[in-house]
Formats: C-alpha cells, sequence, structure tokens
C-alpha cells in the first residue's frame, strides 16, 4: 500500500462519512415534518381521548406534549407508532418531543428545519420544557434563538431560571419535594446474575447501614472468608437482607387470625418447563439457559443452583407441561391457572412493539365471550390496559395464528405479525409468515 495515498483516502472515507450524516439527518427532518403535519389532520378538542404520556406502568393522563400544544388522538397516534417501528411508551415520548417544538418551541423547531440544530439536541431540549408552562417554555425558547451553541448545563439552568420567573408556586413545590426523594432501588439483572443497587438515603441512615455493613463484612473475613472487601461488603449487605426475612416466623392469617408458621429466608418459585430432553449437568444436549420471571433475564442453571443452595430457601415447584393445552371453563372471570399459562407463554403484551411485561397485562378474550369466545388459554391473549383498550374500543383488531402468534390490523389496514422474535410488518402481498 502506498502510504503517501493514505491521507487522501481517509478524507475521502470521512467525507462519505460526512455526507451519509446530512443524509440521515435530511430524512430525519423529513420525519418531523411529516409527523407534524399528521398531528395538524388528528388534533382533538378534549382531553377525553387524548394522547398522554405515562410514568411506569399507571397513565397519569398527561398529555404527551406541553401546555398549549394540541391534543392528538390516542388510537391514531397508536397507528403512527406501529408505522414508525418504536414501542408504545417510547414511541408517545418521540412524537410528544416533535409536537413540542413545533408547538411550542418554534426557534429550536426552525432551527432543526434549517438544519442548524441535530434533532436529537431539540428532543433533548423538548424533554426539560416539557413541564413548564407556556410563558417559561417561551421565555426559554426566545433564548434559544442559537440553540447549538447552547451547553447542557447552560440549558438546565436556562430552565430552572423560566421556573422561577414565571412560576414561583412551582418552584416552591419542587423544592420541598426534592427533599422527600429518598429512595432505594434495585436495578435489572445482567448476564451474570447481578443487580446494582442505587439508592438516596437520610445521611444518618446511610451512615447506619455502612457502619453495620462495615462490621459484618469484618465479621465474614475473621470467618476465613478470603473475598475482597468490596465483595464481602456484597455479601455482608445480602445477609442484613436475609436476617430481615428470618425474623419474619409467625404471622397472622388476616381472616381467622390463626397465627400460621411460615419458613423463614428466601422464597423461590420455580416454572418448570418439561420438554423431551432431560436438563442435567451431564447430559449433551441440556439447556445452560435459564429464565427469572421476575428479573425478565436470562441467567444460567449455575446461578440458579448458587441462588437454590443458599440458606433457608424455600422451593415452589410450578410444574407447567403444555402451555398450548385447552382448559375451557364455563364462566367469563379468567381463572389463575389460565392467567398463568399465558403469561409464561406469551411473556409480554402482544401489541406491536409492546414490551409490557405479561404480569402486568390484562388477559383479553380474543373472540369476546358474549359472542362465543371460549374461557380458555387458546381465546386468551396478554395485553397491557392501553392496548386492551384500543382493541376493545377502537378499529385495531388482532387474529390468532396459532398460540403465541398474532397477526394485527390498524385502523387504516396496516397489518404486523407479533410473535415471540419480536414485531414484523407485513407488506402488501405477502403473507402473515413472510
Amino acid at each position: 500500500m502506498d502510504l503517501g495515498t493514505q491521507p487522501r483516502t481517509t478524507a475521502s472515507l470521512l467525507s462519505r462519512l460526512g455526507e451519509r450524516i446530512r443524509s440521515r439527518e435530511t430524512l430525519v427532518i423529513e420525519e418531523w415534518e411529516d409527523i407534524v403535519t399528521w398531528a395538524g389532520d388528528h388534533i382533538i378538542d378534549s382531553p377525553e381521548g387524548a394522547a398522554t404520556i405515562t410514568e411506569g406502568y399507571l397513565d397519569t393522563g398527561v398529555p404527551i406534549a406541553g401546555d398549549g400544544a394540541p391534543l392528538v388522538s390516542e388510537f391514531a397516534l397508536m397507528e403512527l407508532i406501529a408505522v414508525l417501528g418504536r414501542t408504545p411508551d417510547g414511541g408517545r415520548a418521540y412524537v410528544g418531543r416533535v409536537i413540542e417544538c413545533a408547538w411550542r418551541l418554534p426557534h429550536v423547531y426552525a432551527a432543526v428545519v434549517a438544519g442548524k440544530l441535530a434533532p436529537w439536541r431539540a428532543e433533548r431540549i423538548a424533554d426539560l420544557t416539557r413541564p413548564l408552562c407556556a410563558e417559561a417554555a417561551a421565555f426559554v425558547d426566545r433564548q434559544l434563538f442559537d440553540a447549538s451553541g447552547v451547553g447542557w448545563a447552560q440549558l438546565e439552568r436556562l430552565v430552572a431560571e423560566a421556573v422561577l420567573r414565571f412560576d414561583p408556586e412551582q418552584a416552591e413545590a419542587e423544592r420541598q419535594a426534592a427533599a422527600d426523594q429518598r429512595r432505594f432501588d434495585i436495578g435489572g439483572v445482567d448476564e451474570h446474575g447481578l443487580v446494582h443497587l442505587d439508592a438516596l438515603l437520610d445521611a444518618a441512615d446511610g451512615h447506619d447501614l455502612d457502619q453495620a455493613v462495615a462490621r459484618r463484612a469484618e465479621t465474614l473475613g475473621r470467618l476465613g472468608d478470603d473475598s475482597t472487601l468490596d465483595v464481602r461488603r456484597s455479601k455482608a449487605a445480602a445477609e442484613l437482607a436475609r436476617h430481615d426475612l428470618a425474623l419474619d416466623l409467625l404471622i397472622p392469617d388476616p381472616d381467622t387470625e390463626e397465627i400460621l408458621a411460615t419458613v423463614p429466608g428466601r422464597k423461590v418459585i420455580l416454572n418448570v418447563h418439561i420438554t423431551d430432553t432431560t436438563i442435567s449437568d451431564d447430559h449433551p444436549l441440556a439447556n445452560p439457559v435459564g429464565r427469572w420471571e421476575e428479573g425478565r433475564c436470562p441467567i444460567t442453571s449455575v446461578q440458579i443452583r448458587e441462588w437454590l443452595r443458599t440458606k433457608d430457601t424455600t422451593i415452589i415447584v410450578r410444574p407447567v407441561i403444555d402451555l398450548a393445552d385447552h382448559l375451557p371453563v364455563g364462566s367469563y372471570e379468567i381463572p389463575d391457572r389460565h392467567r398463568t399459562r399465558v403469561i409464561l407463554r406469551d411473556h409480554a403484551c402482544r401489541f406491536p412493539h409492546c414490551t409490557r411485561p405479561a404480569q402486568r397485562c390484562d388477559i383479553d378474550h380474543a373472540r369476546p365471550y358474549g359472542q362465543g369466545g371460549l374461557t380458555c388459554p387458546c381465546n386468551e391473549v396478554a395485553l397491557c390496559r392501553r392496548h386492551h383498550r384500543a382493541k376493545t374500543h377502537s378499529t385495531w383488531a388482532y387474529d390468532i395464528v396459532m398460540p403465541g402468534s398474532y397477526v394485527w390490523t390498524s385502523p387504516t389496514g396496516f397489518r404486523f405479525r407479533v410473535d415471540h422474535h419480536g414485531t414484523h410488518p407485513i407488506h402488501p402481498g405477502h403473507p402473515p409468515d413472510q
């Protein structure tokens, strides 16, 4: 290779890369303009039926953009999000940011359309201004005539100033609320079966916890645990938790007030999926991967064995022989054994792109019970409350291809196949299995 040509080759490569970035941003800008046009065509006059943002798993009823932005139809938004290929929560947030910019931040939106401000930066600004009143948002927008030159710290200070200027009552409420933000959070499980903790404690409580963990970690070391201090502190925190569980030896029955003996320590429920392959350490086809329902993640069989060997662990084995089995009952109410089967089969809400865990979903009769639909797992589907409402009260509809596999049709005819492989648009002329 001629080293003398390398700078020109690199420059050409970087030039092509820059052109593609600009082309990509042009496409995003065109997408924004189409979303704004769509929003203008789907404005509704009252909050009832309006698209909302959510907090956690509870619908807060807050419009997807700030005060003064238009309300758009919730059911129409579902179709737009499905076409965009985004998750329901992420898609609502994304469309809300575009509407926030177009209606409440005209300087920011104009900068995006003119190619002077990257759309992702405008989305960050919209996230900060959405909770503001209309006057405060307008103040921020006026200061952002050259938004590309504003750093995040400066932007956050600008938003804080806007709140103080135009909504001092909100500022005071936020100040008081900040004093009551103590929390103790356990994050998601990683591929090694570990979790991260994130906590905000009262200073005295934090000091006490630190001292307790330090004392127990030191004791573990003296008892022969040769792990590092950090590892021993982690083990010590777990032992504190198990010690607390061990204190719950007797509890009263809420109905009879009789004292019931309970087993202290960790309680584990195993859903055993029986197949034609025996799962064992020496079997050549043994499956080394398990799935933890609570953590919604895969874990190794070695990790499972470690958990089960922990002292004072109670194991409840729940066999599930055939998730596609037919077990109809002669009533509308869905029994717990049906719910368990549907949850284990569907895993999540079966609406296009929705990832809401099935444990937190409604169980829908695919064919309504009043129209002859069976109360049977073969006619039951996990749908979160929002998409259950869409299926019931709008023209969204689905067909069951087979247990766990569904084909949805949107109000204007877009079709999507939803199964354990995800959501896949069905193009005109293609059968559902393509």
